[in-house]
C-alpha cells in the first residue's frame, strides 16, 4: 500500500491513529533524525515493542543489524523516493537472537514545518516464504517418490537373484565356515528387499480417530527413553490446552518417532532432546489458513543440521550419517503431509527444532 508523497503533514498530527490502528499492516513513522514518531498497532505486534518503550527513540536502537535498511531509510530521506526492500532480515532490540523477515516499504512524507518524515509500511515475509518452501517441497516430494519407487522396482529382481543364487551355493557347500558367509549374503539381501517394500508401496490414505496428541507424543518419548544413551535426558513440556481432534495415530506415531530417533542419532552419547507442544490460532498450512492448529516440536542441542543438507534434508536418499538410509524424514514428511499437516526444522549448533504442524480442524466442542 503505497502513501502518496503529497501527504501535506504526517498522519495530521496523528488524528488518523485510530484508522492506522485498525490496519493489518503495520505503520511506523520516522522523523528526520530517524526517531520514531509513530507505530500502530500491527506493527508493535510484528516488531515485539511497544510504542510508549519506544517513543521518540533513534529506529536505530529499535532494530539491530539492520544496516541495509538504514541505508534505505536515508536514501529514500535524499531521493525523495519510495522504495521497497522485500524479505530484509533484522533483529529487534527487545529479542536480539531471532532473526526477523519483513517486507519493507519506505515513503517520504513533507511535513509543513517538521521536514521529511518516512512512513515505514511493514509486512511479516515469514508466512509468505514458509507457502512457497512447502509448496516447493511438496511439489519436489511428488517426483522423488516416483523416482524412488521406479528406482525400488529396479532394485527388487536383482536382489531376488541374488538372495536365491546364495541359496543354491549354500547347499553346495560343506564348509560351515564358509556357509556363514552365504547367510550374510541372505541375510543382506532380505533386509535390502524389506527396505525397498517400504519405499515402493503406495501411500494409505490417513484411518483417522479421534484422540488426542499427547497420547501419541507420550508413546514416542516411552520409545525414544528405551533406545537412549545414558547421558542423554528426554524431557516433555506439553501445552494442557491442545484439544482433542481427527487423526492417524499410526502414521503420527511414525512421523514423530522417525524425527525424535534423528534427535537421538543427531546428540549421541549425551545431549538433551525436548518434546513440546503448543496450541497455534489462525494459523496456515500450505496455502490454507486454519482457526487452531497444534505444533509437535522436537528440539535437540546436537551439531545441527549441515549447512548443505538443509535445502534437501526431506527428499529420499538424503542423509548425513555414512550408515543412514536417507528415508525417516522423507517418510516422516509424506504421512504427516497425509494428514493435512507439514513439517519445518531450524537449526543452529547447539538448538535444532523439527516442528510437525497439524490441523484441529475437527476438534469437537465441550458441552
Amino acid at each position: 500500500m503505497a502513501v502518496s508523497r503529497n501527504f501535506v503533514s504526517p498522519l495530521s498530527h496523528y488524528d488518523s491513529t485510530d484508522l492506522l490502528d485498525a490496519l493489518t499492516t503495520g505503520m511506523v513513522v520516522l522523523d528526520a533524525q530517524l526517531c520514531v514518531i509513530y507505530a500502530n498497532v500491527a506493527a508493535q505486534e510484528a516488531l515485539g515493542i511497544s510504542f510508549n518503550s519506544v517513543r521518540g527513540r533513534p529506529f536505530t536502537g529499535v532494530v539491530l543489524e539492520a544496516d541495509h535498511l538504514l541505508a534505505t531509510l536515508r536514501r529514500a530521506t535524499a531521493e525523495g523516493a519510495v522504495l521497497t526492500e522485500r524479505e530484509i532480515g533484522i533483529k529487534i532490540a527487545t529479542a536480539p537472537r531471532d532473526q526477523r523477515i519483513f517486507d519493507i516499504t519506505v515513503t517520504p512524507m513533507e511535513g509543513q514545518m517538521t521536514g521529511t518524515h518516512l512512513l515505514l509500511e511493514i509486512s511479516d515475509a515469514a508466512p509468505r516464504l514458509r507457502i512457497a518452501r512447502e509448496s516447493e517441497l511438496r511439489s519436489r516430494l511428488d517426483g522423488s517418490r516416483m523416482m524412488v519407487r521406479q528406482l525400488a522396482h529396479e532394485i527388487k529382481n536383482p536382489l531376488g537373484g541374488l538372495r536365491g543364487a546364495a541359496q543354491l551355493l549354500e547347499r553346495e557347500l560343506d564348509d560351515a565356515a564358509l556357509r556363514e558367509y552365504t547367510q550374510v549374503i541372505i541375510s543382506e539381501a532380505d533386509r535390502l528387499t524389506a527396505l525397498v517394500d517400504s519405499m515402493s508401496l503406495p501411500s494409505r490414505p490417513p484411518q483417522k480417530t479421534h484422540g488426542n496428541i499427547h497420547e501419541i507424543c507420550e508413546h514416542v518419548y516411552r520409545l525414544l527413553r528405551g533406545e537412549a544413551r545414558n547421558m542423554v535426558l528426554i524431557e516433555r513440556d506439553y501445552d494442557p490446552s491442545l484439544p482433542e481432534a481427527d487423526f492417524d495415530k499410526h502414521q503420527l506415531i511414525q512421523a514423530l518417532l522417525n524425527i525424535g530417533r534423528n534427535a537421538l542419532q543427531a546428540v549421541g552419547e549425551r545431549g538433551r532432546i525436548t518434546l513440546r507442544t503448543r496450541v497455534l490460532a489462525n494459523t496456515h498450512i500450505d496455502q490454507q489458513k486454519h482457526r487452531l492448529a497444534a505444533r509437535i516440536e522436537v528440539e535437540d542441542n546436537g551439531p545441527g543440521v549441515p549447512q548443505e543438507l538443509r535445502a534437501s534434508i526431506f527428499y529420499p536418499l538424503v542423509t548425513g550419517r555414512a550408515s543412514g538410509t536417507g528415508l525417516g524424514l522423507a517418510v516422516a514428511q509424506d504421512l504427516v503431509t497425509r494428514n493435512g499437516g507439514a513439517i519445518e526444522f531450524t537449526s543452529v549448533p547447539g538448538c535444532t527444532i523439527f516442528s510437525m504442524t497439524l490441523p484441529l480442524d475437527n476438534v469437537q466442542e465441550a458441552p
